[in-house]
């Protein structure tokens, strides 16, 4: 059993505290006081069913704090799960909080093995150990769905850790002792190549979100039965039937950052893909602005800013570009988002009721169909051809 620090209690650091403190002492750092009192009463601070049934009937060894130098101090094992943003000005990852954790886990405990799971730059790994002057450095990159994240430990599709060592081996089995599924593929690499395999395998699904949205373009301006093209292609089992669901764009913690941090890896390397994906994302919320502009509605009504069911988290959905070139066109914008307290988001009205909003709105956006609009479908504009995320 291994005394363990979670440092972060998103979806990254709480699905992987309650998956290892099954089977090991485990102890969630965050500076956010409400999210740690959430954890200690156990109640989930995020949307996710496995980690809200996990925190009220499994018997964890887990306690959140603040006080990060008592459970470092304590910790053989310290995972670093704090966001990493895109930083579009300085066209790289803006690393500091992972940085300033290392920093302050060498003050008091030079003996832990620290694990990054945060996203981060190819070659971070490399430079850290450099200005740290540690060598208990390694990443070990994450796979997880929003509202999913806990489910996607207990069932990985892969484990992947950056180093050829046996302490990565170790680290390694602690992931897979806490999961559910047999036979897990688990695979040590170069650290370069793990922070490597994180950002292409996001920006390969970023690449098939922006495919699948390209051809309901197409079929939507050809005036064609998209979910029929989509239905005949995905029957190839090349191909396959997932991840296919038109939308208004990708979104979400990941992809837009990812996508961005890799094309800007590729700063002095020929590529014609990665820069389309990027682009492609742009140039789908510009169509779906477009459209809605063409029938000229003078209130619309955002149904979610989330983008997709089972989620909580909004802050980097496509529908805020949509929602402030509307804006710039002059059209009303009303929202409907029953997790916001607040009655004006990005000068915006937000409307808590939802017969008021509906009543109030000319056209619907709604990125993923609900029950709740079938009452007002002949004015609801959704891209959602399978009703699933």
């Amino acid at each position: 059993m291994k005394s363990i620090s979670i440092v972060g209690l998103g979806y990254v650091g709480l699905s992987n505290a309650i998956l290892l403190s099954q089977r090991n002492n485990v102890i969630a750092v965050d500076t956010d006081k409400h999210r740690i009192d959430l954890v200690n009463q156990k109640k989930s601070p995020i949307q996710d069913v496995e980690i809200n049934s996990y925190l009220k009937d499994h018997n964890l060894n887990l306690t959140a704090t603040a006080d990060w130098k008592t459970a470092y101090q304590q910790s053989d094992i310290i995972v670093i799960a704090t966001p990493t943003d895109y930083d579009e000005e300085k066209n790289y990852f803006n690393t500091s909080s992972v940085e300033s954790v290392i920093q302050n886990i060498l003050t008091v405990n030079r003996k832990a093995l620290i694990v990054i799971k945060s996203t981060i730059p190819v070659g971070f790994v490399d430079k850290a150990r450099e200005k740290f002057d540690t060598d208990n450095l390694i990443f070990s990159p994450e796979f997880l769905r929003e509202g999913k994240a806990l489910y996607d430990n207990l069932y990985p599709s892969r484990i992947i850790v950056g180093e050829k060592s046996e302490r990565a081996r170790e680290f390694a089995s602690l992931l897979v002792e806490g999961a559910l599924k047999k036979d897990v593929e688990v695979l040590l690499t170069n650290s370069n190549e793990a922070e490597a395999i994180k950002l292409f395998a996001n920006t390969y699904l970023a690449l098939r979100v922006s495919f699948f949205n390209e051809l309901d373009t197409y079929a939507e301006l050809k005036n064609l039965d998209a979910r029929q093209i989509i239905d005949g292609i995905s029957l190839d089992p090349r191909i396959g039937n997932y991840y296919n669901n038109p939308s208004f764009g990708y979104g979400g913690y990941c992809l837009p950052k990812d996508t961005k941090q890799l094309l800007a890896n590729y700063k002095d390397v020929p590529n014609d893909i990665i820069t389309a994906v990027v682009n492609s994302n742009n140039t789908r919320k510009k169509f779906i602005v477009d459209r809605i502009l063409s029938v000229k509605p003078k209130t619309v009504g955002i149904y979610r800013l989330i983008m997709k069911h089972g989620s909580d988290n909004f802050r980097y959905s496509a529908i805020h570009s949509i929602i402030s070139s509307l804006q710039k066109n002059g059209v009303k914008v009303v929202i409907y988002e029953p997790t916001l307290s607040l009655d004006i988001f990005n000068e915006c009205p937000v409307e808590h009721n939802l017969i008021a909003f509906k009543k109030s709105s000319d056209l619907v956006l709604c990125n993923r169909m609900d029950d709740d609009l079938l009452d007002i479908v002949d004015k609801v504009y959704t891209r959602d051809l399978f009703n699933i995320n």
